[in-house]
């Protein structure tokens, strides 16, 4: 029976991880078979760690947050083996993502964490992914871990706007108000 089990957990990652364009951390999976008490916590992360010995998950590790998303060969064992997970898990599963994904997108599509230099600064490294592209990948250095900490936490809310602005000024041709000159 314990093995059925198990087997069903790694499908139900399988299905979340399937379900979105975008990989999933640790916590976020964690979150939800927790929340809604399909297991604990010790036996999910076994669960993990095996779908990463079977080669049906991959996983990032960025700082101290690993990123997950589903391989191929996890695809077609999902593929198979779908049906084994009821339709109420399904629909728990899409509802879940369905009223987090903007949260869960967010999340992981803008990273943000700093470190200390050696001069006793702090660098903020902030990037904006989609999918596997680094859209941006910026680093800030301040002179305060206060500050450093700061641009961190606004990062994942203004990253978009950061973007955007970046993206017009630098591609409009006719600002030439900076003082920039081509290398023509």
């Amino acid at each position: 029976m314990q093995s059925d089990t198990s087997m069903l957990y790694k499908l139900m990652l399988l299905y979340m991880l399937s379900r979105v364009n975008f990989p999933l951390t640790n916590a976020q999976l964690t979150d939800f078979m927790l929340e809604k008490e399909y297991t604990n916590y010790f036996n999910l992360q076994r669960i993990i760690s095996e779908l990463l010995d079977d080669e049906y998950i991959q996983g990032t590790t960025i700082r101290n947050s690993t990123l997950y998303k589903i391989s191929d060969s996890g695809r077609e064992t999902l593929r198979l083996f779908q049906n084994n997970i009821s339709s109420g898990i399904k629909e728990d599963i899409d509802a879940y993502l369905k009223d987090n994904k903007y949260e869960l997108h967010n999340e992981v599509s803008s990273p943000a964490y700093y470190y200390q230099l050696k001069n006793d600064e702090f660098a903020a490294h902030l990037s904006v992914k989609e999918m596997d592209t680094t859209l941006i990948d910026l680093t800030l250095t301040v002179p305060t871990e206060e500050e450093a900490s700061r641009l961190c936490s606004n990062w994942r809310a203004k990253s978009s706007e950061v973007y955007s602005y970046l993206m017009s000024v630098l591609l409009d041709q006719n600002n030439d108000s900076y003082g920039a000159q081509s290398d023509d």
